[in-house]
């Protein structure tokens, strides 16, 4: 139910990934009417208006003609959809819609209420817009993306239905929906925001959040195999530095290494002090992870149902008892809260895949494994084992380097100086994006080479929470006997991991 609401990062999947259907609340509707009404007071009464009757942009101050309002808009749009690279899955259009539809909602637009069902509709037909990934410095909002998914809108552009690309307005008539006609102020409405960097940043911010919880299951997994000690996580350590997220990872991995045979094995024998950062520092780097992907979705959750077009329509009450319509120009849809927030959240996951590499090396490294076979090969020497799975995680890790420089910190000037500092916000989510898909690839890694070395340790079985992560991964790849290409391997357990099939092990 939308009326303008902070979403979710549950919310806005269970929308974009798992197809939710949509409604708008009826207060929400009444808002909407309210607000465009002052719209039509203000073009009746001839009144100059940024976006409603001017130019946009450096053209801000020329002034239309009445009778070109609708060509104002229309043009606005296809002068717009210059969008260009690969499309946005269909999963991240669905976000878009799904939070474009929501700030319309807040009723502070200017736009008829039909035009905000249409993009619900659009939502619970399946009608996802083509909307290219790259073309957006993140102010005026992301203009060239949401001017693709508008050209939908209209019956023009590209779209998805039901798994087919065609036409916009061919989609439109095969889901029994009519496209919008757009009148004053309406097409600005559809561009001006952050409604693409968020969609494509939340996603991968909530998969972000499941990497980080799982590497605290890649990471038990690997402390078992290695014979490590879980003294490090005891409660009362974490407790004389309560940082949320730290006592929450070592929570967590004491209770996936519960009840487990092989710490028992070496409890008395092992003349180890403390093991080496990767293993012992768990809680700290993980719960640090955890803390800034906390901030990163909470300043999701703000810009979701926060208003970011412009100019924005406010009531307010005449002396006379009348309400007047206030417009007020501001810049709400620039995005440097989500830069920056995309940027933290970059870096952070770039770090939490180089500690689950330091993992992935320490049980391959026979100088350091702790008596597993040399690359958890079966007949090391003739067998390579899993050496390529450790040159694989560099590489991976390498690009997040590169990757988390920061765009945030990139403005280009843009419409001849008058956009002169804008956030490059859709940059920084679609690196996000990236560093999540290649961390998803290095903690898939870690898990199944992990998986290995437990199996190494048999008849002694590890805790609860591991042996049930061992037999998910054996469900999905088998042991290795002898070598084998690997690759299919890897892509499928992180496949894995992206749709939730180890979710039960999360903390």
């Amino acid at each position: 139910m939308l009326e303008g609401q902070p979403l979710t990062l549950a919310e806005m999947e269970a929308v974009a990934v798992g197809r939710r259907p949509v409604r708008v609340a009826a207060a929400a509707l009444e808002r909407v009417s309210a607000c465009r009404a002052r719209i039509e007071e203000i073009v009746a009464a001839g009144e100059t208006v940024y976006g409603v009757n001017t130019g946009f942009g450096k053209l801000a101050d020329v002034r239309i003609a009445p009778e070109r309002l609708a060509e104002l808009q229309l043009n606005l749009v296809r002068s717009h959809a210059g969008g260009v690279g690969e499309p946005l899955s269909e999963s991240e259009s669905r976000a878009m819609v799904l939070l474009r539809a929501n700030v319309l909602a807040k009723g502070y637009s200017g736009v008829r209420p039909e035009l905000l069902e249409l993009l619900v509709a659009l939502l619970n037909a399946g009608v996802h817009p083509v909307i290219p990934e790259k073309g957006s410095v993140g102010a005026s909002g992301d203009l060239a993306p949401l001017a693709h998914l508008a050209l939908v809108v209209i019956g023009e552009g590209e779209a998805w239905l039901d798994g087919q690309r065609m036409a916009g307005g061919e989609a439109l008539r095969r889901a029994g929906l009519e496209p919008a006609r757009l009148t004053a102020k309406e097409g600005l409405a559809l561009l001006n925001g952050t409604q693409a960097m968020t969609a494509v940043g939340g996603l991968a911010t909530a998969r972000a959040v499941r990497v980080a919880e799982l590497a605290d299951v890649a990471g038990a997994m690997s402390l078992e195999a290695l014979k490590g000690t879980p003294s490090a996580f005891d409660a009362r350590i974490q407790e004389v530095r309560p940082h949320a997220g730290q006592i929450a990872a070592a929570a967590h991995l004491v209770k996936l290494m519960e009840n487990s045979e092989i710490r028992e094995s070496h409890r008395v024998r092992d003349t180890r002090v403390q093991d080496a950062y990767c293993l012992r520092c768990m809680p700290q780097v993980h719960g640090a992870v955890r803390g800034v992907l906390a901030h990163v979705a909470r300043v999701l959750e703000i810009e979701a149902g926060s208003a970011t077009d412009n100019p924005l329509i406010f009531s307010e009450q005449g002396e006379d008892g009348a309400k007047r319509g206030v417009v007020l120009s501001g810049g709400n849809f620039h995005g440097a809260p989500l830069a920056y927030a995309f940027d933290y959240a970059a870096i952070a996951i770039t770090d939490l895949a180089g500690i689950t590499e330091r993992r992935i090396d320490r049980l391959l490294n026979p100088d350091i494994n702790e008596g597993l076979p040399a690359f958890l090969a079966a007949d090391p020497g003739v067998s390579s084992g899993f050496m390529m799975a450790q040159i694989v995680s560099a590489a991976l890790i390498s690009e997040c380097q590169v990757l988390s420089h920061p765009s945030s910190t990139g403005s280009i000037p843009t419409d001849g100086g008058k956009e002169d500092h804008v956030s490059m916000g859709m940059t920084g989510a679609l690196k996000l994006r990236r560093v999540v898909e290649n961390a998803e690839r290095v903690l898939a890694i870690e898990m199944m080479c992990a998986a290995q070395g437990l199996e190494c340790r048999l008849p002694l079985r590890p805790g609860r929470g591991v042996q049930q992560a061992l037999e998910a991964v054996r469900n999905l790849v088998p042991k290795l006997e002898q070598d084998r290409v690997l690759a299919g391997e890897m892509e499928a357990l992180a496949a894995a991991v992206r749709a939730g099939k180890f979710d039960m092990l999360r903390a």
